[in-house]
């Protein structure tokens, strides 16, 4: 079917939804004022456009994309990793294995906080032991679960104790939501959060019953944990080369270069980045000089953004997995056959070579070809209308029924649901699409009541446990990721097999057969591997990278003479 005769003939149906659900009010406004922007990358100063806004520069109460790109110029992490994945110095310049539950890192020297507070084995203890305190109630606290102790042994060495040999913990310390905060601004959050409840506890006290737990501990984090963060969001204290200015929410979030940066010189004065949430007001400031870096360009303007004289895209191999999400325990999505004749009836190639213009990759496994230990030698789902109808045959819905999926504000994803709902439909099943503003959509999605609703999934580390625990261990249906409330106790041990094991081939075996246990429940159905590809004006700036997060580096950015 043509893809304009579709978008068409769906668009009245759908246009009812996305105006109850958006408000796209400030785009024209965002694309045509603020004289201050139309400078872009000029003068030292770096603006990029975001597609969506940042939740939170909170590095523990949230893992998006959005928010990393900047807490990934706010803060430091102690490893670094480079454009291949590769691991480097960040704040740590050595680290050891001293034995299989002892890591130790030394520390670099001279390092100074945002606040002007000195960098030390200390502020490490801080940020960790926040991660995983269950008042914070962090979404990726799973990453650090086994951590039993950070050691201080000096102020620039620190040992991390694990509970049991964990192979990724170098590839989890590199992840922006572990980047370092000062144990200044991490205590003032904490006093606050308890002022906040009226507790009479002091803060040293707190310090302590969490060390103990117990159930008066356990007692006073539900109290505290409603307030946790307020300081730290206002005032995301790190030591890397930019920190916070302003934010104004929904228009733009300001950093300035940090003049006690430790590391080398940078050539711009601020970083903007401006919300700017329609794909053709993006691409008109980017062609015009209005932004320096457009975050995303769609695949239909790819083209277009190579061709002009002044704008190129930067083309990326990404670790993302775009899928469509059942909730396992809801009726009908319970049922296997259901979601596999679902899977069957969703026709992938159409989607990204009629949508995405071929940008994407087709998906067989829950990880991506980029990601350690893909299993190669899985198919991809098939499109089979026949197939797709024989499965919902065998289920207890063989007449269809109704069903809604939810989106963010995301053109693309609007495309790609309406492309969905017109296959879908053929096979009697009838979907309302409801669309969301990113954030309402993120928060809504961790509370499990969905029916399906569509996200991509980034492995960010590069390693296939943070692309596969997090999201499919019963464990992490605490909100790290496990959606759709799936358990699998046989996947389960081999997840926990596959964390643990520090030879690199067996480790590939049990990340084998965990994948091939997902192609056969389907608690999610991958749809694509993602392509990155940001569009930057040539004209304002030079050196933007992007690596295979999807985070934009701006290390060696210089402005053209």
């Amino acid at each position: 079917m043509d893809k304009k005769f579709w978008l068409v003939s769906l668009m009245l149906v759908f246009m009812f939804v996305l105006a109850a659900c958006t408000d796209d009010g400030n785009v024209d406004e965002q694309a045509e004022g603020d004289n201050a922007s139309e400078e872009g990358g000029q003068g030292g100063d770096l603006t990029i456009g975001m597609t969506n806004e940042p939740v939170t520069m909170d590095p523990h109460t949230s893992n998006d994309i959005p928010s990393a790109q900047l807490r990934t110029q706010i803060f430091d992490t102690l490893v670094a990793q480079d454009l291949d994945m590769e691991i480097g110095e960040g704040l740590a310049t050595e680290w050891e294995q001293v034995d299989d539950n002892t890591w130790s890192f030394t520390l670099k020297e001279d390092v100074t906080f945002h606040n002007g507070s000195d960098f030390t084995a200390e502020d490490v203890k801080a940020t960790i032991d926040r991660l995983i305190d269950p008042a914070v109630g962090s979404s990726v606290a799973f990453m650090f679960e086994m951590v039993e102790e950070i050691e201080v042994v000096d102020d620039h060495e620190v040992h991390f104790h694990t509970e049991y040999p964990f192979a990724p913990l170098l590839s989890h310390l590199a992840h922006n939501t572990a980047g370092i905060m000062s144990k200044e601004v991490i205590d003032e959050d904490y006093q606050n959060a308890l002022d906040s409840a009226d507790s009479d506890v002091s803060l040293e006290d707190y310090y302590e019953m969490r060390e103990e737990g117990g159930d008066a501990f356990d007692e006073l984090s539900e109290e505290i944990s409603e307030n946790l963060g307020q300081v730290i969001a206002e005032n995301p204290d790190g030591t890397n080369h930019l920190k916070l200015q302003e934010r104004n929410p929904g228009e733009n979030v300001v950093l300035e270069k940090f003049d006690e940066f430790h590391g080398e010189e940078r050539n711009f004065e601020t970083v903007t980045y401006r919300v700017i949430p329609e794909n053709q007001a993006r691409l008109a400031e980017l062609e015009t000089g209005g932004i320096a870096v457009n975050d995303s360009v769609d695949a239909e303007n790819m083209q277009r953004v190579r061709e002009h004289e002044d704008t190129d895209i930067i083309d990326q191999q990404g670790l993302s997995m775009t899928y469509l999400a059942f909730n396992y325990e809801k009726e009908p999505f319970d049922d296997e056959n259901v979601r596999k004749a679902i899977s069957h009836a969703i026709d992938r190639e159409s989607i990204i070579n009629e949508i995405q213009d071929g940008r994407g990759v087709l998906a067989s496994t829950h990880i991506s070809p980029s990601v350690i230990g893909h299993d190669e030698s899985q198919d991809e789902m098939a499109y089979d209308l026949d197939q797709a109808r024989e499965y919902l045959e065998q289920s207890d819905h063989s007449d269809g029924f109704d069903a809604t999926i939810w989106i963010s504000d995301d053109e693309v994803n609007r495309d790609i649901a309406l492309f969905m709902q017109d296959r879908l439909s053929e096979i009697d099943i009838n979907l309302e699409i409801e669309q969301y503003e990113f954030g309402t959509f993120l928060e809504m999605a961790e509370q499990g009541d969905h029916d399906m609703f569509m996200l991509q999934w980034i492995t960010v580390t590069g390693d296939p446990d943070y692309g596969l625990y997090p999201m499919f261990h019963t464990e992490s249906q605490d909100g790290s990721g496990n959606r759709w409330n799936y358990s699998n106790p046989e996947l389960d041990e081999v997840l926990e097999a596959g964390r643990q094991e520090s030879d690199e081939s067996t480790r590939e075996e049990h990340y084998a057969e965990a994948q091939e246990i997902l192609v056969n429940d389907l608690p999610i159905t991958p749809l694509y591997y993602g392509e990155l590809g940001p569009g930057v004006n040539t004209s304002l700036v030079e050196g933007v990278e992007i690596d295979p997060v999807g985070i934009i580096r701006l290390e060696n950015v210089s402005f053209p003479e």
